[in-house]
């Protein structure tokens, strides 16, 4: 009778039993591998990552702090900067009343004759909202009243920019012609 030779599936218990061992040793060897060189790397290795990422995240939370930090500094230069907007530069509808009111009070304080006047505003390159008002005035008045006038100016609440003074004597008496040039600055009203 012939002898039936199947490879697979063993039917002998030998077989059966080489297979096992052939099995498990190659799982052995499987494991040995992973011993030797572990998946995320050696114990020295990880230790290195974790000391490296501990650095990394004080790093970057040295850094959140930091941004943390100029982030409220803006918000409250944007709110001193808004804050200054709103004491010293006038509302574009209100600006040319109240400056030539502060100035005819000023020169009437300080017994300055008041003469002609003009004003006129220029945008400011860059902004919307903001402009500049010129004032060209001119005054007739002794050198103290001057001098007291334009004390008062410089104590003004509004924010008034000397640019030029002159100063011309008159033939025959202590009074002076002066024209003053006047900066100040206006914002528009929102409306």
């Amino acid at each position: 009778m012939r002898k039936s030779f199947s490879i697979w599936p063993p039917t002998e218990p030998g077989a059966i039993i080489r297979l096992c061992v052939a099995v498990l040793g190659f799982a052995n060897l499987v494991a040995l591998y992973f011993v030797i060189w572990p998946i995320g790397g050696s114990p020295e290795q990880l230790r290195e990552q974790v000391t490296d990422l501990r650095a990394q995240i004080k790093q970057r939370q040295g850094a959140l702090e930091r941004t943390k930090t100029l982030a409220a500094k803006i918000q409250a230069g944007r709110a001193q900067g808004d804050e200054f907007l709103d004491d010293y530069f006038l509302p574009r509808r209100a600006a040319y009343s109240t400056v030539l009111a502060e100035l005819t009070q000023d020169a009437t304080n300080t017994k300055v004759r008041s003469k002609e006047s003009a004003l006129g505003i220029q945008p400011i390159e860059g902004s919307d909202t903001l402009s500049m008002m010129q004032i060209s005035a001119g005054y007739e008045c002794t050198y103290p009243d001057l001098i007291a006038f334009i004390n008062l100016l410089d104590k003004s609440d509004s924010l008034l920019i000397i640019e030029t003074l002159n100063a011309t004597p008159q033939q025959g008496s202590n009074l002076l012609n002066v024209v003053l040039k006047l900066d100040t600055f206006v914002r528009e009203d929102g409306t």
